[in-house]
């Protein structure tokens, strides 16, 4: 059950890249502006590593190419001084609420002309129950 799982959200991700707008971001900086863009507040450099499961030096490319573009703010913790928080600008939301309307769009059309409202429906679950497994903490997989 899961390799069908699995390929079908890969090829619906490879479809959903299809339809972004060509701005030179990076996904994994996309990634990151989006989670920076539902967050409820500035976010640590080692809480946004967790969140989007990356290591703390990979983030550190990352974080210093989008305040370079003006995506992000950083400055000193407020309640840790030795962290850093980082919050997305005006700029970086803009370029997520752009990037994510073009695919709402297509997935809702898409959703409204191919699908009956109990498919719909389902689908709606299988986004919560996916949400659910992407929460689960990655940990060794045994091979046996």
């Amino acid at each position: 059950m899961a390799n069908p799982i699995r390929r079908s959200l890969s090829d619906f991700a490879r479809r959903m890249r299809s339809l972004r707008v060509d701005h030179g971001v990076s996904a994994a900086k996309l990634s990151v502006l989006g989670r920076l863009l539902r967050a409820d507040g500035p976010l640590t450099a080692t809480d946004l590593a967790a969140l989007e499961r990356l290591q703390p030096q990979s983030l550190t490319r990352i974080i210093a190419d989008l305040d370079e573009l003006g995506f992000i703010t950083r400055r000193q913790g407020e309640r840790d001084r030795r962290q850093i928080e980082i919050e997305i600008t005006a700029a970086g939301s803009e370029l997520i609420r752009r990037d994510a309307h073009r695919q709402n769009l297509w997935l809702a059309q898409a959703m409204t002309e191919r699908l009956t409202p109990a498919e719909r429906a389902m689908l709606r679950l299988a986004a919560e129950l996916l949400d659910r497994l992407a929460e689960q903490p990655a940990e060794p997989i045994s091979e046996s």
